[in-house]
């Protein structure tokens, strides 16, 4: 009932482990035992990043804002000590490239396919990163030149990218390019200011807002996205219960990344999201979660 295909990928339900939330491969495994149908590592650089200081992370009324700065040990010792941990968990697990050219992500798949991973997720959109991320994922041309070297190893790819005036565009050139799924979205730039220190609250003044203030403004871009591309898609912005899942399928994505409710609520939240996930199925008389994906548009 809640099994879903993403390209080559086999996930035993729709729920997948959002990037960034979980450093530790025993923790995504613990994520995968939960419940979910597949787990993505934190982003990997090509060389070890120790990320900004503290403050990174700032709640407010309507979710967190974080800059935490892409930290990392590097690709090759993540790759090598906390990927075979995460494989315990027995669902795909998906590592996360935050490169800053052509030959950067190509070197990291190659890595990560080597290492065992199920698939990658190229990390065009962080919102934060200089000349990373989002920077790269506004230039259809270059996401379009990334992603065919990227598909050129072998294992999957999906493309996750963020909010932009071109987003649409870009999504385009990842299909073009080989990409078997796009994540819509990652956070989106935005501060806090303190308005007793009259200072802004993050290290970094910017960061990446997150929680269920995002979620309309992703569920809006999986919307329109899915009236174009024909690969799949990946809702990810502000779920934090069963409800916002189905929002997303019915929206048009085919599974659904889960962050900011693990921060608050732990993995268990997996085994609470299926539960209300499959009840509905049940209530509405839906064999399959793939009868919900898109229903909104017709």
């Amino acid at each position: 009932m809640l099994a879903v295909k993403i390209g080559r990928l086999e996930l035993g339900n729709p729920l997948v482990l959002a990037s960034g939330i979980l450093s530790h491969g025993s923790l995504l495994r613990r994520a995968a035992e939960a419940g979910a149908g597949a787990v993505v590592t934190k982003s990997l650089t090509l060389e070890p990043r120790e990320g900004y200081p503290t403050p990174v992370v700032a709640g407010f009324e309507g979710g967190l804002i974080n800059a935490v700065g892409l930290s990392n040990p590097g690709c090759e010792e993540y790759l090598r000590n906390e990927l075979p941990l995460a494989k315990q968990g027995g669902v795909p697990v998906v590592v996360s490239l935050a490169g800053s050219s052509e030959e950067e992500f190509g070197k990291m798949a190659e890595m990560a396919a080597g290492a065992g991973a199920d698939a990658v997720e190229l990390n065009l959109s962080c919102p934060h990163a200089e000349r990373r991320g989002l920077e790269i994922g506004q230039d259809p041309s270059l996401v379009g030149r990334i992603v065919r070297r990227v598909s050129s190893v072998g294992i999957p790819v999906w493309a996750k990218l963020g909010l932009c005036d071109r987003l649409l565009e870009s999504a385009l050139a990842c299909e073009e390019g080989g990409a078997e799924a796009v994540v819509a979205i990652n956070t989106v730039r935005s501060m806090l200011i303190d308005v007793e220190t009259r200072r802004p609250v993050l290290s970094n003044r910017y960061g990446g807002l997150s929680g269920p203030a995002l979620r309309p403004i992703a569920v809006r871009c999986v919307y329109e996205l899915f009236e174009h591309l024909s690969i799949p898609l990946i809702g990810s912005g502000g779920v934090m219960e069963w409800r916002d899942v189905v929002e997303f399928l019915l929206a048009g994505a085919r599974a659904v990344q889960v962050g900011s409710a693990v921060a608050v609520e732990g993995v268990e939240i997996f085994g609470k999201i299926r539960e209300g996930l499959e009840a509905y199925l049940k209530r509405g008389g839906f064999r399959s979660v793939e009868e919900l994906v898109g229903l909104a548009h017709r």
